[in-house]
Formats: structure tokens, C-alpha cells, sequence
């Protein structure tokens, strides 16, 4: 039976990239979740007024991957120490969310975040939240790095952080960009 994760940590192409091609991932869909306006379109996003976060909502297998492994990826991957930000990307939009859906998931969070602390020299800023209503973004966000990856903002920021988690967790990878 499949099981739903998600993650909010900066842009979400950059994060829909990397979850797309780790098996036991089935699906990695760019959305908003966890602000206060129903169905949001990206420009309302971007305003920092809905409220919401580009989050991904990733849909895997447990018996090919575990949600802990999802988790130890999701903080490979971006900076957890980083408020309301990712490298530029600047606003609450971006900022780094963990959403569980029930307690276990929030019981792996709150302890990865524990023992991930010593490693990083500033506090780890990443919230835990209970779900909240997920809204998938306009179709032209999905797989926007693989269709898009010579446009400037991929090639500069989300190939980098592709190619890290690729080499991080290559025994993980399904193929080839």
C-alpha cells in the first residue's frame, strides 16, 4: 500500500526533481500547502500573502523505501538552517516544512531533527505540521526541471542540488538525466 510524504524546502522544483528519480518513488507533485487560501495559483504564491509553501507531495512505497530515507533526502537536499529561504528564493513561500500525516511521521521527524543538529552550526529552522490541505501547482510546474534544465534559474540552482543528491544517493537513483 502506498504512503503519502511531504516536504516544503525552497523551491519545489528543485525538490520534485531529485524525489522523481529515487525508486520506490511513485510520484513527486509540486504544490502549496499549509496557508489559509483555498486552491492558490502560483502569482498568489509568490505574493507571500496566501500564506502557503511550494511543498512537494510524494507518494512511495514502504516496502522499496522508507519514509525515514524520504526524510534523510529531504535534509540532504536543502538547507534546514536557512529561515523562510532557500540560496535567493526569499519569502515564507520557501520556507522548511516537514507536513506528517499521522504520529509516526512526526515522531521520525522531531527525532531526525535531533540527531541532525550537531552537524549543522545554526539551528535547524525546519517546521512539523500536520497536514493540511495539499493543492498541486499548474501542470506547467511539473517536471519543470527535466523539460527546463538550460533555463537560467535551473541550470544555476536546481541542476546543483540534482546532481549533489544523484552522487549522495546514487544506489537510490532510477536514471540518468
Amino acid at each position: 500500500m502506498m504512503q503519502t510524504a511531504i516536504f516544503a524546502g525552497g523551491c519545489f522544483w528543485c525538490i520534485e526533481a531529485v524525489y522523481n528519480q529515487i525508486q520506490g518513488v511513485q510520484s513527486a507533485v509540486s504544490g502549496y500547502i499549509g496557508g489559509h487560501l483555498a486552491d492558490p495559483s502560483y502569482r498568489q504564491v509568490c505574493d507571500s500573502d496566501t500564506g502557503h509553501a511550494e511543498a512537494v507531495k510524494i507518494e512511495f512505497d514502504p516496502q522499496q523505501i522508507s519514509y525515514q530515507t524520504l526524510l534523510d533526502i529531504f535534509f540532504a537536499i536543502h538547507n534546514p538552517t536557512a529561515l523562510n529561504r532557500q540560496g535567493n528564493d526569499i519569502g515564507t513561500q520557501y520556507r522548511s516544512e516537514i507536513f506528517y500525516l499521522n504520529d509516526q511521521q512526526k515522531q521520525l521527524a522531531e527525532q531526525t531533527i535531533i540527531e541532525l543538529q550537531p552537524h549543522f552550526s545554526a539551528p535547524i529552522v525546519t517546521k512539523i505540521s500536520p497536514v493540511t490541505t495539499f493543492y498541486p501547482a499548474e501542470n506547467y510546474h511539473q517536471g519543470y526541471f527535466l523539460q527546463n534544465p538550460n533555463t537560467g534559474y535551473c541550470s544555476m540552482v536546481v541542476a546543483p542540488k540534482y546532481l549533489k543528491a544523484k552522487v549522495k544517493f546514487a544506489e537510490l537513483w532510477k536514471t540518468d538525466l
